[in-house]
């Protein structure tokens, strides 16, 4: 389980195929000392295991249905990504609920500026935009973010310029796919209230 709080940007430096996957090393300086063999790492939101560890970089395995339905399939040497450590129990929730399962690709289809803000709009499939409501939660490429406007097509995020400063964020484009992971107790508010 992560929080959707990243803490360091990494660099991918190899993305080596495998049948049916892939196995991609993460330059990740600050967080690889703390990471073990197994352990979970949300690689842009994405739940991947570490299999091979070193000072300043991990390997991870991908599946090709991580592959497929994520944005980890485009991952290349010198892609910059999210990352967040699995959450211990110790550690502050400062965002929300995020289990690095991937619930759909969207693609960045507005960005402008408000003030300090840069706002971002995202389309997304209908599949999802059915769990996204205004000031509630959605974690984008791994980071916990709060939905300002929603309709049946797209929603919108605001970010703070330490958000961008900290994050992928900062050099996100128009026409970029983006990993999009609602908030989990909507589903099971809406099967819970399908059952009765």
């Amino acid at each position: 389980m992560f929080t959707g709080i990243v803490q360091e940007v990494g660099e991918v430096e190899e993305v080596q195929a495998a049948e049916n996957g892939a196995r991609i090393v993460v330059r990740m300086p600050a967080l690889a000392p703390e990471v073990g063999m197994g352990d979970s790492v949300a690689v842009n939101g994405t739940c991947l295991t570490a299999v091979e560890l070193g000072s300043e970089r991990i390997a991870f395995e991908a599946m090709g249905e991580t592959l497929a339905r994520t944005t980890t399939g485009g991952l290349a040497a010198g892609s910059a990504v999210n990352l967040e450590p699995a959450l211990r129990p110790t550690d502050r929730m400062g965002g929300h609920v995020v289990q690095g399962h991937v619930d759909a690709v969207g693609e960045v289809t507005g960005i402008r500026a408000d003030g300090i803000a840069k706002v971002i709009e995202i389309a997304a499939p209908p599949a999802v935009l059915r769990y996204v409501v205004e000031k509630g939660s959605i974690a984008v490429n791994g980071v916990s973010l709060t939905v300002s406007a929603v309709d049946d097509r797209a929603f919108e995020i605001w970010l703070i310029p330490h958000t961008c400063d900290v994050t992928t964020f900062g050099g996100t484009e128009v026409g970029d796919s983006v990993n999009l992971e609602v908030d989990i107790y909507a589903k099971y508010v809406e099967k819970f209230a399908a059952e009765r």
